[in-house]
């Protein structure tokens, strides 16, 4: 218990979110352009830097950063959540032995779990923020009309029945396997290279940051095309507000996809997902070790002084 409540499991989960905050403010507009080209089938393919120029000349300036805030708030508390059970549970599965890949994969699975659980409907609201206003090529998509962040909880709440800020859970919960590879290999690299010298260097982060994120992100990534999809739940197949993410409609989803466009369908949009996800996870790691590792020498230099 005293792990799970532990003051090195907070600054871990602090580290994680003030990380993964700070990368995603610098790499937003390249998720913006991913979200655009899996929701919208009916935008040409192209490359990252197109669809931005696009999205700018038609919506103005600042709308490759439109939903930013509820972003950033989602990503906060869901990184949050997801560092503070992956250290907690690992220092107490772990307690001072060594890890070992299976045990990161499982760690990394339970946290993923966890973090769905609870953060879930802050995902289904900021997907809808992000793509409030955006000029769609699909006529079936129907438009959404929020506030803000309260306004997007109450109207869904009001209008769709409070199970639909769980949109998108089932293919969620697959995806716990895109973190628990990441930090799988994360771990493995980073102790390959502790292995032959004492301490990473801030390229080294950067580098297995970005290896271990596009790893995961390829092999996942049909699946979240379908979450991103279920998430805005504003299609017309779905012209009930019916609770989207069971097998059936995945199933029919992916179908769909590859009917239109064949198996390059399921992964429109990759290349902004991996410019923004490979980019931001290197930088998130980074600035999570940098701080995880000040925090700590403060404490260290601290703790003596407490006897």
């Amino acid at each position: 218990m005293a792990g799970v409540l532990s003051y090195e499991s907070l600054v871990h989960a602090v580290a994680g979110a003030v990380g993964s905050m700070t990368a995603m403010t610098v790499f937003f507009p390249l998720d913006t352009a991913r979200l655009r080209l899996q929701v919208d089938e009916k935008r040409k393919s192209k490359r990252t830097h197109a669809v931005l120029l696009e999205i700018i000349k038609e919506e103005g300036l600042l709308a490759p950063y439109r939903g930013w805030f509820p972003v950033i708030s989602s990503l906060c508390c869901s990184n949050f959540v997801y560092f503070y059970t992956f250290n907690s549970l690992k220092a107490v599965w772990v307690k001072g032995h060594h890890s070992t890949t299976g045990k990161d994969l499982t760690l990394g699975v339970v946290a993923g779990v966890v973090n769905v659980l609870l953060t879930t409907p802050l995902w289904v609201v900021n997907t809808r923020l992000k793509l409030q206003g955006a000029k769609f090529r699909n006529e079936d998509i129907i438009p959404t009309y929020y506030k803000g962040i309260v306004d997007a909880f109450h109207q869904i709440i009001r209008h769709e029945g409070i199970l639909a800020l769980w949109n998108g859970t089932f293919p969620s919960l697959l995806l716990v396997f895109n973190p628990a590879i990441q930090f799988m290999f994360y771990e493995g690299l980073k102790r390959k290279i502790l292995k032959k010298q004492m301490q990473l260097s801030s390229l080294d982060v950067f580098v297995i940051g970005a290896i271990a994120k596009a790893i995961a992100t390829t092999l996942t990534y049909p699946m979240q095309t379908v979450q991103s999809i279920l998430r805005f739940g504003h299609h017309r197949l779905n012209p009930e507000n019916k609770r989207l993410g069971g097998l059936k409609n995945i199933l029919y989803l992916l179908q769909q996809r590859i009917k239109r466009f064949g198996l390059v369908g399921l992964y429109k949009g990759l290349e902004a997902k991996l410019l923004q996800t490979v980019l931001t996870a290197a930088l998130m790691f980074l600035v999570y070790e940098k701080i995880a590792a000040a925090t700590f020498t403060v404490m260290r230099l601290k703790r003596p002084l407490k006897h």
